[in-house]
């Protein structure tokens, strides 16, 4: 089992940027693939972001693509997900997961092989 806390959510102007972070605890944090995905109200769970144990492979939703970089430290434990150029659309609450399943570019945006989740921080885009 692994424990996963978000942070770094706020209240941001359209143009801004903001840098989330998740901080894992519990087990070996460079054995399980990371993502972020993010929910809008009345809306579903969607992916955002994806990367590999080791930090090699990434995979991103066409909507955030070249605006957001996703990325680890496995030495910290930590793994991060800087927004650029937010729009009012990607105003949600951001969740990081875990999974330990077998790398695939399907995993990394499948919702339901996440078999851990933060609590999720905040993000507001005002236009």
């Amino acid at each position: 089992q692994v424990q996963l806390v978000e942070s770094g959510g706020g209240l941001v102007q359209a143009g801004g940027s903001l840098r989330l972070s998740c901080a894992a605890s519990g087990r070996t944090f460079s054995t399980y693939i990371m993502g972020w995905f993010r929910q809008a109200p009345g809306k579903e769970r969607e992916f955002v972001a994806g990367i590999s144990r080791s930090g090699s492979n990434t995979l991103y939703a066409d909507s955030v693509k070249g605006r957001a970089t996703i990325s680890r430290d496995n030495a910290k434990n930590t793994g991060y997900l800087q927004m650029n150029s937010l729009r009012p659309e990607d105003t949600a609450v951001y969740y990081c997961g875990a999974t330990f399943s077998t790398y695939s570019n399907t995993v990394l945006y499948t919702r339901t092989a996440y078999e851990s989740w933060g609590q999720g921080t905040q993000v507001t885009v005002s236009s």
